[in-house]
C-alpha cells in the first residue's frame, strides 16, 4: 500500500500538476485576461502591505531560485565545480531559513491584514484568503525540514531529491522509487508543493507570468507628455 501511494504521489501526480499548470494558465490568459491580475488592496491599508509584501516576495523569491537551482542542477556541474553535497546542504538550510522566517513574517502580516481588517476582508475572495493560507502551510512544512535535514549533512537526502525531480522532467520510471524512505515531513512538503501548481491557474498567483522582466532590456525610456488644454471658443 505504501509503495503504491508513493508511485501514485510522486511518479503520477507530478505528471497532472504540469499539465493543469501549464494548460490552465495558458487558458486562462487566452480566455480570461481581465482576471489577470492581483487584485491589490493596497488602499484599504498600505503601511502593513507594503512590509508583509515585501518580505514575502523576497524570500519566496530565494526560495523559488534555491529550489529550482538545487533540484535540477544536475549533480555532475556540482561535482565538476568542487561542491561537495554537504556544503550544498548546509548552504541550503542557512540561505532557505533566512529566506523561509522573512517569508513566514510576511505571509503572517499579510495574512493578519486580511482576517482582521474588516474592510480587507470584505474585499477579499475565499479563494484570496485559501492560498495566502495554503502557502503559509506550505512553508511551515518546509521550515520544519530543517531540523530533519540537519540530521542527514551528508546531503544524501537532497540527492534523492535531485534525482527524483530531474527523473521526473526525463520520463524516469523509478524516480518516485527515490523517495519511499525519506520522512514524511518532505512527503507532506513535496505533495502540497505540487498540489499548489494544480491550483495556481485558479487562483491570483497567475499574475507571476505578468512581472515585467522586458522592462528591464527596454531600449530607451517611455516618454510621457502633458496633454495640450484647450480653451473653448469664446475666452
Amino acid at each position: 500500500m505504501t509503495r503504491s501511494l508513493t508511485s501514485v504521489l510522486f511518479g503520477w501526480y507530478p505528471y497532472l500538476c504540469l499539465t493543469v499548470f501549464l494548460l490552465g494558465s495558458l487558458l486562462r490568459y487566452d480566455r480570461e485576461q481581465y482576471s489577470w491580475k492581483s487584485y491589490s488592496s493596497q488602499l484599504l491599508r498600505r503601511g502593513q502591505l507594503r512590509l508583509g509584501s515585501n518580505l514575502f516576495h523576497v524570500g519566496i523569491l530565494v526560495i523559488f531560485l534555491g529550489h529550482a537551482g538545487g533540484l535540477l542542477t544536475p549533480l555532475w556541474l556540482f561535482e565538476g565545480l568542487g561542491i561537495s553535497h554537504g556544503f550544498k546542504q548546509g548552504l541550503a538550510i542557512v540561505v532557505g531559513g533566512a529566506a523561509g522566517i522573512a517569508c513566514f513574517v510576511g505571509i503572517a502580516l499579510l495574512a493578519h491584514r486580511r482576517l482582521f481588517d474588516a474592510r480587507v476582508r470584505a474585499n477579499s475572495s475565499f479563494g484570496d484568503t485559501a492560498i495566502l493560507l495554503l502557502l503559509w502551510a506550505q512553508l511551515c512544512l518546509g521550515l520544519l525540514t530543517i531540523p530533519v535535514s540537519l540530521q542527514h549533512m551528508d546531503g544524501g537526502e537532497m540527492v534523492k531529491f535531485m534525482g527524483w525531480a530531474q527523473g521526473i522532467l526525463t520520463l524516469d520510471p523509478g524516480a518516485a522509487g527515490l523517495l519511499a524512505e525519506v520522512n514524511p515531513v518532505f512527503k507532506l512538503h513535496l505533495t502540497l508543493g505540487m498540489t499548489l501548481f494544480v491550483l495556481f491557474p485558479f487562483t491570483r498567483l497567475v499574475h507571476v507570468w505578468s512581472a515585467p522582466i522586458w522592462y528591464l532590456g527596454r531600449r530607451g525610456y517611455q516618454v510621457v507628455r502633458a496633454r495640450p488644454v484647450t480653451k473653448p471658443a469664446g475666452e
